[in-house]
């Protein structure tokens, strides 16, 4: 393969875009962009979501062209969405493809907010990687995860993330196409425990941002990342991950930089509810998804079903949902009795 390749990307969100520009750092990029006047504007201004687009990029709305030209696929896509652009996709794809997502969230087969936990079946909740097994010819598949918040990637910021597959070469394609003097990728062949840790992360980050909201320092911080970490931990066993996955840079290293940064629209989130904003007017306000309101849902109905031990999740859907107060609730949380410190590293 040549060394300019060209390499796909699915999505010119914040995050999309940021992808876009660490790949053409090496390679030659195709970006897909469904919305005309986005790639007008990229196209124009070589700016998009406060990133500044490399020269290398180039921006199409068509899915087939990035299926001819591209051998290697970074789709990042909102959650409830993705679905419908792999569907779409998939005519196009074929088996030599591989495929590595940045999508942190859950696919539902049912309606989040009517189903019950007794009727859940786990295997209609998925994973991004999944669907694209599920729905398309490719067979390697990857993810990709870590603290990597798009504002300080486009202000070129050193960072890290993780490429998950349990293919080799996905991995070793992925830390090609992205490893840079400023972005570091790391692999691990735990693909659930990946995607798992960059989706339940979002959570414990809205909790994150309803401390600062409410004036909590430090400490509370630290205490909430520890004890959210192990709950991440017991949910991720309860799926049938490994804890290991929960401890590196995409378990604890994204938790860190979501939790504690006014830069993360989960914490963003968790910070304007617990000033008072009404919930619905917050994501009403926002440009881009907050994949951790869905991640609450969704968490609570698997913790319902498998008894994972969550009392946080458990807690935050009161508040977020069922108008519980957000000091009553961090009151009952301190009467949680924990047995032993890290005691979740014995599962």
């Amino acid at each position: 393969m040549s060394e300019k390749r060209t390499i796909g990307v699915i999505g010119a969100g914040s995050f999309g875009s940021a992808i876009a520009n660490l790949l053409a750092e090496n390679n030659k990029v195709l970006l897909y962009e469904r919305s005309d006047a986005v790639r007008e504007t990229i196209l124009r201004d070589r700016k998009n979501r406060n990133h500044v687009m490399h020269e290398d990029i180039e921006v199409t709305g068509s899915l087939e062209e990035v299926a001819a030209r591209c051998y290697l696929i970074f789709p990042a896509v909102p959650s409830q969405y993705f679905k419908g652009m792999i569907i779409d996709f998939s005519p196009y794809l074929r088996p030599d493809h591989i495929m590595i997502h940045a999508t942190k969230g859950f696919h539902c087969e049912f309606d989040i907010d009517t189903m019950k936990p007794e009727d859940l079946k786990l295997k209609q909740i998925k994973t991004m990687s999944e669907l694209i097994r599920e729905e398309t010819c490719v067979v390697r598949v990857g993810c990709l995860a870590g603290p990597n918040l798009a504002a300080e990637l486009a202000e070129h910021q050193p960072a890290a993330t993780v490429i998950a597959s349990r293919f080799d070469e996905v991995i070793h394609e992925g830390q090609h196409a992205l490893r840079s003097d400023r972005f570091q990728v790391y692999g691990n062949r735990d693909l659930l425990g990946i995607e798992l840790a960059g989706v339940l992360k979002n959570y414990v980050a809205l909790a994150s941002g309803a401390l600062s909201g409410l004036g909590y320092g430090e400490n509370a911080r630290a205490l909430l990342i520890t004890r959210g970490m192990g709950e991440m931990i017991y949910i991720g066993k309860s799926l049938g991950a490994d804890k290991r996955s929960f401890l590196g840079m995409a378990g604890i290293g994204d938790l860190i930089a979501t939790c504690s940064s006014p830069k993360s629209r989960n914490y963003s989130v968790g910070y304007r509810v617990a000033k008072g904003e009404k919930l619905e007017d917050v994501l009403a306000s926002m440009t881009e998804v907050a994949e951790g309101i869905r991640t609450l849902k969704i968490g609570k109905l698997i913790v319902d079903h498998t008894h994972a031990n969550a009392p946080l999740l458990q807690m935050l859907n009161k508040v977020f949902f069922e108008g519980m107060d957000f000091d009553r609730a961090i009151k009952m949380l301190m009467r949680v009795h924990v047995a032993a410190d890290a005691e979740y590293l014995d599962l």
